[in-house]
């Protein structure tokens, strides 16, 4: 977490200022910036500093932002910056307000007709166009879709495309794409094309559809295999609320066999499209595709067969395997019958309960009758530690051995007493899925809310005990969890009606900050507060600041916000007048000078206040301050009236 906030402030390459962080990965930190040139809100990827030293890592991370440069499309996220440095390495982003599809699914289970084929409709577009440029995204799974809140997709992770005319990036346990989602070829090791994205869609809309993953099983080795061999189970059996046709079109995507599959995401798309339009529509196969399915199935596994000479080929093969299987068998008897002099028939003992010590281990390893094949240890918090609780072959089995040469293999299992737990980094992750994960571990969590400026609201800031401490199962772990930026305690003031003298020193009294003066014509008094950026009695913390519009009297020649300049509007920094006046003079022009009526006049500043009446003080508010003159041009203008000394509109000095 702390390597994460070193980064919260800092402004990269004098532009991107860090924000907080919104997301960790595998390889990147995700951070909310704002972009100071553009002054747009912008998403910071940043390579992680324990991988930034990775050859291939940073060859994803690079391979991406080629990847995404080389598109443009409004399903597809943006790339606005790219830097590649030995102290940091990031990518600027477009900044999207969402959840990933994967998150939606979750909420909702199972996704409406008009959703599934809406959000696929949209992906299937960004494939089209990326398809087209010669890219293979290669992980397509709803993790890598953004979802917006008025509906729009944005597809995103380019890291382990593959792009045209390039070495593909090498497939390691991270980047190789997510196992319940892969196609049957990735899965395989085999060439991938185009033809890989639509089966993860297919994937992915079948998820949807149904609100279960086509293949599903303990370990990833495991569904991978299924993606290779097995057929998922039709849709319809699983939520018969599926159309027909939207049952096709996901089959279809996700076929074994890329020629049989939709060849592009054009072809896929034009059939969802008429689904869209008819939900009952049920799509008749062509001939070619009845021909392809046909013999993808039944022609390769004969394919190479040329008349009877492999038929004649494999019964010979066959009898020769017969042949010296019963010759091996006869001669394994032969060899038995007599070698079976020295054989005894033992019973196994009993070993559980007792230590598995030194001087147990030395016995096996000296005995003619037993040697321990295999020990395995397990955790059992009401065994002590180095106990045998179990063993194979269990105790009282019959088992012929030859002492000193053949003795019984036996397998012991080892308590190892209670279990203990090093606690991971749950930083800036969902607070729900720590507990989930925590409980299945066996420890119990207990929830502490807290106030961070940094963590969204609901994810977790930290752990007690910390990251990194081992607790045994049973231990109880507070997750802190964050409950947003903590309320400030200062209620802001009412400045409205106020002059300036007042509002500033109020504004410090209060521990706050002024932002922008802006000036407009009022029948207020000259230097009144008309409206402040922050309502009164608002809760807010030390130094935060607020803008205010001030009176420029009823002769402002400015209009609304306006100083009358080429400038939209008069941003003028609160300064405290000459001297403090009193109750009759607080808005006299010796001490608040308004913007002048004059399209060439300068922004009003209000000088620097001191608590009384001083004759050198009012001397200097009569001269022009350095800022004073318009910074629209570093050049002087000729035809600028203001530049002389002699404008008719100037005020006369005492």
């Amino acid at each position: 977490m702390e390597n994460y906030e070193k980064f919260i402030g800092q402004v990269f390459d004098n532009r991107y200022k860090i924000e907080n962080v919104i997301g960790v990965g595998g390889m990147a930190v995700v951070f909310k910036a704002v972009d100071l040139l553009m002054r747009r809100m912008v998403a910071v990827k940043i390579l992680r500093e324990d991988i930034s030293a990775d050859e291939p890592s940073v060859k994803r991370f690079v391979n991406e932002s080629k990847a995404v440069a080389m598109l443009s499309h409004p399903n597809i996220v943006n790339i606005y910056d790219v830097s590649v440095r030995d102290d940091v390495k990031y990518i600027v982003m477009e900044y999207i307000e969402g959840i990933t599809l994967k998150s939606y699914i979750q909420r909702r289970q199972v996704l409406s007709f008009k959703e599934v084929v809406g959000y696929s409709i949209q992906i299937l577009k960004a494939l089209e166009h990326a398809h087209q440029k010669g890219i293979v995204h290669r992980d397509i799974k709803p993790q890598n879709i953004m979802l917006l809140k008025n509906g729009v997709i944005k597809v995103m992770d380019f890291g382990i495309a593959k792009l045209p005319n390039t070495d593909t990036v090498t497939m390691t346990d991270k980047a190789i794409g997510t196992v319940y989602y892969i196609s049957p070829e990735q899965a395989s090791g085999d060439p991938i094309d185009a033809r890989s994205d639509l089966y993860s869609l297919g994937a992915m809309m079948y998820e949807m559809a149904t609100g279960s993953l086509p293949f599903d099983a303990e370990s990833p080795v495991s569904v991978a295999l299924m993606q290779v061999n097995d057929t998922p189970t039709p849709p319809r059996e699983v939520n018969s609320h599926v159309p027909p046709g939207l049952e096709q079109i996901i089959l279809k995507a996700m076929e074994k066999d890329p020629s049989v599959r939709y060849q592009s995401a054009s072809q896929m798309l034009s059939q969802l499209q008429k689904l869209r339009e008819n939900p009952n529509v049920v799509f008749k196969p062509t001939t070619s595709e009845k021909f392809k399915k046909f013999f993808s199935k039944k022609f390769k596994k004969s394919k190479g067969s040329r008349g009877m000479f492999p038929m004649i080929m494999g019964v010979f093969v066959s009898f020769l395997i017969v042949f010296a299987v019963c010759g091996i068998y006869i001669f394994n008897n032969v060899l038995n019958s007599s070698s079976q002099k020295g054989y005894e028939t033992i019973t196994v003992d009993n070993f559980v309960s007792s230590r598995y010590s030194d001087e147990l281990k030395d016995w096996f390893n000296r005995s003619e009758y037993y040697t321990v094949s295999e020990v395995e240890y397990k955790y059992d918090e009401s065994v002590e530690a180095g106990t045998i609780i179990g063993q194979s072959p269990s105790e009282g089995v019959k088992k012929k051995v030859l002492p000193g040469k053949k003795p019984c293999k036996i397998k012991l299992v080892i308590s190892g007493g209670e279990e203990e737990i090093v606690l991971e980094d749950y930083s800036i992750r969902d607070y729900r899925l720590v507990v989930s994960e925590l409980r299945k571990a066996g420890v119990k969590c207990s929830i502490e809310k807290v106030y961070s400026d940094t963590v969204e609201i609901g994810y977790v800031v930290g752990t007690d005990p910390e990251a990194k401490s081992v607790v045994s199962g049973g231990d109880t772990v507070t997750i802190k969890v964050s409950r947003g930026p903590a309320e400030g305690d200062i209620k802001t003031p009412d400045f409205v009606g106020k002059n300036e003298a007042e509002t500033l020193r109020g504004m410090r009294e209060a521990g706050l900050a002024v932002g922008r003066v802006s000036y407009m014509r009022s029948d207020k008094e000259i230097g009144t507060v008309i409206s402040q950026s922050i309502l009164p009695d608002t809760m807010v913390v030390g130094n935060t600041v607020i803008d205010f519009t001030v009176s420029g009297g009823p002769l402002y020649g400015g209009g609304e916000g306006d100083d009358g300049s080429d400038s939209d509007e008069s941003t003028e920094e609160m300064k405290p007048p000459v001297k403090v006046p009193g109750a009759s003079d607080a808005t006299s022009e010796s001490s608040v000078k308004p913007p002048k009526p004059d399209k060439t006049t300068e922004s009003s500043k209000v000088p620097e206040s001191s608590s009384e009446p001083d004759s050198s003080s009012e001397s200097e508010s009569e001269k022009p301050t350095p800022d004073s003159s318009s910074d629209d041009s570093s050049e002087p203008n000729p035809d600028d009236s203001s530049e002389s000394g002699d404008n008719p509109n100037d005020p006369p000095e005492d």
